[in-house]
């Protein structure tokens, strides 16, 4: 059991916890955030400060989002990040992130999100996508795969859709298990997120694309005449100029945005 003890803090399986202790890494990935003191930088997780620190050492100031009370607690009467730290306990996946915005600024956020938690936490940062510059997070590298997959393979799908209409997703590095402990069972990878440009989200209504996506790939071996047939007939397809025999990995982004975009016009 030791092994889930880092630096007097015993891991807590409920929330997720694996804590970065890699130098090389941590030093890759405080390159990539390139926190500035002029910034609004958000920290969600910072667990035991491996990259609070070297950021806060940069930037003099941080806000952090931590649900674990004891960690809240160690972070508020740390001796030297105490100070520096704007502490919030609570839910990120409830958090309004607006709430952290200055004037004129938008927020840098990052962090080592719990692998059990991340699809549900970045669905819920898309939601803020005009407040931020960008992001940058620890995950597993699996979810990493599907966030940046292009059409045609079976890495694509919902999150891969959902996540390029809201961001441009670039892989920064991947991370084995032994830089963490305790160790996770899966690799691990951090991806920067770009928030688009409002001009360049189209989508007349996100929560119909959500949905689209949803029918599409919870049936994606079904081709989409099966799997939307709750959406779009075979003649509204012949319309959208999509091909029914397709299925939902070999549609495109913009495939996606022009059905959503046609539900809202003609089947509200």
């Amino acid at each position: 059991m030791t092994d889930k003890v880092h630096l007097g803090h015993r891991a807590k399986k409920r929330f997720g916890q694996n804590f970065l202790n890699d130098a090389m890494i941590i030093d890759k990935i405080v390159t990539a955030i390139d926190p500035k003191p002029e910034d609004c930088l958000v920290e969600i997780g910072p667990g035991l400060g491996a990259i609070t620190e070297p950021v806060t050492d940069i930037a003099g100031h941080l806000t952090v989002v931590e649900l674990d009370k004891d960690l809240v607690e160690r972070l508020i009467h740390h001796p030297f990040l105490g100070p520096k730290l704007t502490v919030h306990q609570g839910d990120a996946m409830r958090f309004d992130f607006s709430t952290l915005v200055e004037e004129n600024k938008k927020l840098k956020v990052f962090g080592n999100l719990p692998y059990n938690i991340s699809t549900p936490l970045l669905f819920h940062l898309f939601d803020y996508a005009e407040h931020i510059e960008h992001m940058h997070f620890m995950l597993q590298k699996e979810v990493v795969k599907r966030m940046v997959a292009s059409p045609d393979c079976k890495a694509y799908g919902r999150l891969s859709v959902m996540t390029q209409y809201y961001c441009h997703a670039i892989p920064v590095i991947e991370v084995p298990p032994e830089c963490f402990k305790p160790a996770p069972k899966v690799d691990s990878a951090v991806v920067r997120l770009i928030p688009k440009k409002p001009e360049q989200l189209r989508a007349k209504c996100t929560k119909i694309l959500n949905t689209v996506c949803l029918e599409a790939f919870n049936q994606r071996r079904k081709t989409i005449r099966n799997s939307l047939s709750n959406l779009l007939t075979t003649d509204d397809m012949i319309e959208l100029g999509l091909d029914s025999k397709a299925r939902a990995e070999n549609l495109s982004l913009d495939q996606y945005i022009d059905i959503a975009n046609w539900l809202y016009d003609n089947k509200q």
